[in-house]
């Protein structure tokens, strides 16, 4: 009987599916026969809490390429088996097209229509740019999958290795929310306008804003994934119904992949369409709205790195970010709970240190939210902008941040 794992050798550079089309048949394959990951060094963009297979784990041999900061990269990196390339969706996308070819590439894929064509089921996102350039193109074909409309599209016929096989999907469960995400995700709802088009992610800030919306109308989505507080949006009527919904993955549970199937105008594509800022600045009135670790009292976002640690990667943060300060009436929005570590550390920091990054720089810097309102410091001076800050901060914190202030604003 063919296997997936069949088509591995040492030496071979594989891309595997990952997020909502992390093929299960696929981890469970390896887990059975260990040595197949013998020397062969893995890509996929992987994001830390989603997917589940961790390829070095597999075997001491196996080596592992990534783009976001993941618990089992981080351990391959200190013993030299994995790499982490610090790119956004842009520089990513430029990578898979122009780098070096997979020598294998493994996608999961429905099963084929009566033309025989396949559709990339629930993710879209990467694998159209590696496909064309692969040596070996090998297909999960999986019935459990949905057939989404998209921009890609794989013949049965261009196939190197087909293994059919009706696999679990994986699920993603929205966090519980509490009060802090509440409170943000109302104040964000301030900020958008009847008609506006929104990008938003997973966690608690979007599904907090999802139910805030739904009074809005003629709401419009266009992002990378498209979370479940999209349907609790689609439910209140708060969703335009006759827009094209843009997006390269859906992630969520059987529900949510039952709503998406059923969504008229959804559409599937790669990251170099739903990431484009061209395409964003395009879009009238389009609004981001993006997490943060930290933000500095010049307007500076840290959302990749705490206390020296990577907590992931720099995402499509930048390109929705540029796209949408060029988009005539977007903005970018930036939620963060005001501290952490149960209230003793303020989110909310005098400056970026070095054990920080700075995803969004301060010239890009528009609205910040916390649980404790909104600063909107585009446009405003230096005192303005600390001072809007600190009026978000954790009160307890704000005199702490007013005396540091007062210090900066001494050197400036």
């Amino acid at each position: 009987m063919k296997r997936l794992v069949d088509v591995l050798a040492p030496g071979l550079r594989v891309w595997a599916p990952a997020m909502s089309n992390e093929s299960t048949l696929l981890h469970q394959e390896l887990l059975a026969d260990p040595e197949r990951a013998r020397g062969v060094t893995f890509s996929s963009v992987q994001f830390p809490g989603i997917d589940r297979t961790d390829y070095l784990a597999i075997h001491p041999e196996a080596r592992q390429l990534g783009w976001f900061m993941t618990p089992a990269l981080r351990k391959g990196i200190a013993q030299g088996r994995a790499d982490v390339i610090g790119l956004d969706y842009v520089g990513i996308a430029r990578e898979l097209r122009e780098g070096p070819r997979f020598d294998v590439a493994i996608a999961q894929l429905t099963p084929p229509d009566a033309h025989g064509w396949c559709a990339p089921g629930l993710s879209c996102d990467f694998v159209p740019l590696v496909w064309r350039r692969a040596g070996r193109r090998v297909a999960h074909i999986n019935p459990a999958l949905p057939r989404l409309d998209s921009s890609f599209r794989v013949h049965i016929s261009e196939l190197d290795h087909i293994v059919e096989a009706e696999a679990a999907l994986i699920d993603f469960a929205d966090p519980v929310l509490g009060d802090t995400e509440r409170a943000i995700g109302r104040h964000v709802a301030t900020l958008v306008r009847d008609g506006d088009t929104l990008q938003f992610g997973i966690g608690g800030v979007p599904l907090s804003l999802g139910q805030a919306l739904g009074n809005h109308r003629r709401l419009r989505f266009h992002g990378g994934m498209l979370p479940s507080a999209l349907r609790t949006m689609w439910d209140a009527g708060a969703m335009d119904r006759d827009a094209r919904m843009l997006t390269g993955v859906v992630l969520g549970d059987g529900p949510l992949r039952e709503f998406a199937a059923a969504l008229p105008h959804l559409y599937l594509a790669d990251v170099g369409q739903t990431h484009d800022p061209e395409r964003v600045a395009a879009t009238e009135r389009f609004i981001a709205v993006n997490g943060g670790v930290e933000v500095d009292l010049l307007g500076q976002v840290n959302a990749e790195r705490t206390g020296g640690v990577i907590l992931a990667g720099s995402g499509g943060l930048p390109c929705y970010c540029q796209g949408a300060q060029r988009s005539p009436g977007g903005r970018l929005v930036t939620c963060l709970p005001s501290t952490a570590r149960g209230g003793s550390v303020s989110r909310i920091v005098p400056a970026i240190t070095d054990q920080a990054l700075v995803t969004v720089p301060r010239y890009l810097t528009d609205a910040v939210v916390t649980e404790h309102g909104v600063a909107q410091v585009r446009g405003l001076g230096l005192n303005a902008r600390a001072e809007a800050l600190i009026a978000i901060a954790d009160p307890a914190h704000r005199p702490a941040l007013v005396e540091a202030w007062a210090q900066m604003r001494k050197k400036l």
